[in-house]
């Protein structure tokens, strides 16, 4: 059942403005009312994601607590503008037509509270479960009964062809006192209410997600017991719609654990400390921070994490892309400090940004193409055109040389970064580029089709940028620069990054971006991800956890494959070899689902996964201990980063081991063992998606 606000039969005239109200906002149904039933290359062709829901969905004056339905609108826009398709939106009268109107080809996606059902799989392909709810009974206020079987003779109303028809004739065929009073389709939550309270029925059944919010405003009715303990809800697809519904997956789950490390607060370093984690703005490149195989790497990454390790710091890395973007996620506190190659310049001294002492000097270069002659002067640049970003360092240094005479034509490129200006001179789209010496050495280093073809006067500082109102960052950062500029670990840092050709060669090449393979399983997890629910970067990110992607890999404890699984936890779900490639991620993505449905529905989806992933590394029965002693010591059971990970870390100390009904885990492990694990698949999503995500190793 998914009805949850229904307008008032004496303001159903109201229904005559919604479309000029939607056409306005921007989620109509207009050019939407054509019949497709592709997949998403089809609609990709059409430019446009038909969302359907039913038509009380879009009617909701007041977002109730506990009822997603706003949430899920905005996640669906946000999911069609990901595949570069707009949003359209298609309402059905009543939630009975949904699979009808999908599989007709008149919208592509049911987005709404949808029931999986075993009647609706027959007609649609569900996607991952966006919650897991609870049905309950409704029956008036004097109505006496604590279970169904107290109740005596009940006759529940259930409006035909939704999930509460399917509950209440499960109900009937279970207890020979109950009996089922099938009511109009159309009918909301709001009118089996007040059907209930006004006598007309005797009994009802609604959604937890709706019900207590309703409840406020109707004394005459109570919550009576639960007649169906565990409910899906999710989103659909036509079943011949499979890439359609590996993009949703896929969205519904990197969504979710995004969503649940974002924050944004202005922050000094008594509040990082406290915190124990330090944002970190940067960008995506091969000189500062870039995801290789399963490990986070780069020079900037790898010196603030040094920092960070000094003071028992954990980093987190939040990812913008370009030079602008890192300084408004600054502005706005969703990261301390940024990270990122910036240059110290007048300009942006005078719009009041603080720079820590400088951890690189460099000199910026001309960038050509190979066969171009190198200039003798810095006059050669006099009717040339140079394409840089417009918020970089590079745009103040060519407006200085026209200060000075020099007649060169200087052309902004918003959001270009300094790879893609290099490659686009090389390819000859453009004539001529501006980076920084350590970035074009680094490119030189493994290809041979671009040059430099001058360098400019004058050396540049590097520096680490914060706010004005952070004196004791700063500080901090001054005196470990201070303390470690072109000292032992800087020195190896830097040549491994800027000097080292076999290795820049190899980061170069095995460097995950968009349009390269991850791992050489990816076609595997991708199937497996789809059978399961899951994001198939998620269980790359776990596989490289488990084996770095060795199907022949044996732990000392006798697990095998490329996920680690014991042959006789392989046997149990249907395999006989963890080391074949297929059965080993087959059981793998089996046993993490099986993992994740023991725990209670409450679970957000990103908890899910981070309990389902500790009890994958430490047991099931070890990860309940730890959430029982998270309960005692006032933190959140439901909650793994900064509550249940940390009472995991005190089952190892003899004195909480004892009282735990599992006993000792080396509670370090499953700690490890999921932070990694979500660090390198927010990795992988923002390396293969370009979308701005946090992660946090």
């Amino acid at each position: 059942m998914t009805s949850i606000f229904r307008w008032p039969r004496h303001a159903q005239w109201l229904l005559v403005l919604l479309p000029l109200v939607f056409l306005l906002g921007g989620c109509d149904s207009g050019g939407a009312n054509y019949t497709e039933t592709g997949d998403l290359e089809s609609l990709r062709e059409r430019g446009q994601l038909r969302l359907l829901a039913p038509r009380f969905d879009e009617e909701q004056a007041l977002v109730r607590e506990g009822v997603p339905l706003q949430e899920f609108r905005e996640q669906a826009e946000i999911l069609a503008q990901s595949l570069g398709l707009t949003p359209r939106w298609v309402y059905a009268d009543s939630t009975d037509n949904l699979d009808d109107m999908l599989n007709e080809g008149l919208a592509d996606l049911i987005v709404t509270n949808y029931t999986v059902t075993e009647s609706r799989q027959e007609k649609v392909d569900f996607c991952t479960p966006v919650a897991v709810i609870r049905e309950y009974l409704v029956l008036p206020k004097d109505r006496q009964g604590d279970s169904v079987e107290d109740l005596g003779e009940v006759r529940i109303a259930a409006p035909e062809g939704t999930a509460y028809q399917e509950t209440a004739e499960a109900l009937a065929e279970r207890h020979d006192t109950v009996s089922v009073e099938a009511v109009e389709a159309g009918l909301s939550d709001v009118e089996l209410l007040e059907g209930v309270a006004s006598g007309l029925y005797q009994a009802a059944i609604v959604d937890s997600n709706a019900l207590d919010g309703l409840l406020r405003t109707f004394d005459q009715v109570r919550k009576g017991p639960v007649v169906n303990p565990r409910r899906r809800i999710a989103w659909a697809v036509r079943s011949d719609n499979p890439e359609l519904r590996a993009a949703v997956n896929e969205f519904l789950v990197s969504h979710r654990v995004r969503t649940s490390v974002r924050s944004e607060e202005r922050r000094d370093w008594a509040a990082i400390n406290k915190d124990g984690v330090l944002r970190v703005i940067t960008s995506n490149n091969p000189a500062s921070y870039f995801l290789w195989r399963g490990e986070l790497m780069g020079f900037d990454y790898d010196l603030i994490r040094h920092f960070a390790r000094q003071h028992d710091l954990r980093v987190r890395m939040v990812v913008r892309d370009s030079a602008s973007q890192m300084f408004d996620a600054l502005q706005t506190g969703a990261g301390d400090v940024i990270a990122g190659a910036m240059t110290i310049t007048e300009r942006r001294k005078a719009e009041g940004w603080r720079f820590s002492n400088r951890y690189l000097e460099v000199h910026e270069q001309i960038i050509g193409d190979a066969d171009d002659e190198p200039f003798e002067s810095v006059q050669e640049l006099a009717g040339r055109t140079v394409v840089v970003a417009p918020d970089s360092a590079f745009m103040d240094t060519l407006e200085e040389l026209r200060e000075q005479g020099i007649d060169v034509r200087i052309e902004p490129r918003e959001g270009a970064t300094t790879e893609m200006l290099i490659q686009d001179v090389v390819d000859g789209a453009i004539d001529l580029t501006v980076a920084d010496s350590h970035v074009a050495a680094l490119e030189s280093t493994y290809r041979e089709d671009l040059r430099p073809l001058w360098t400019l006067e004058g050396s540049r500082d590097i520096a680490w940028v914060l706010r004005d109102d952070q004196d004791q960052l700063v500080e901090k950062l001054n005196a470990y620069i201070n303390r470690n500029y072109r000292g032992l670990f800087y020195n190896v840092t830097f040549n491994r990054y800027f000097k080292e050709s076999k290795t820049i060669r190899i980061h170069e090449e095995y460097r995950v971006e968009a349009g390269k393979e991850i791992s050489p399983y990816d076609d595997l997890a991708k199937e497996y991800a789809l059978k399961y629910g899951f994001d198939w970067r998620l269980l790359v990110s776990q596989m490289y956890q488990e084996s770095k992607f060795n199907p022949d890999a044996v732990s000392f404890a006798g697990a095998q494959g490329l996920m680690q699984v014991m042959p006789r936890t392989a046997r149990q779900f249907g395999f006989d070899n963890p080391h074949d490639p297929e059965q080993g991620v087959a059981a793998g993505s089996a046993y993490l689902e099986w993992l994740e449905e023991r725990f209670p529905q409450r679970l957000g989806m990103a908890q899910k996964i981070y309990f389902g992933l500790a009890a994958y590394n430490a047991g099931h029965g070890h990860v309940e201990d730890a959430r029982r002693l998270a309960q005692r010591l006032g933190k959140n059971p439901d909650l793994w980063f900064g509550h249940v990970e940390e009472a995991m870390l005190l089952l190892s100390q003899p004195r909480y081991a004892r009282q735990a009904r599992f006993g000792y885990v080396r509670g370090s492990e499953p700690v490890k063992y999921v932070r990694e694990i979500r660090n390198r698949y927010l990795g992988y999503v923002q390396f293969t998606e370009e979308n701005n995500i946090s992660a946090e190793p």
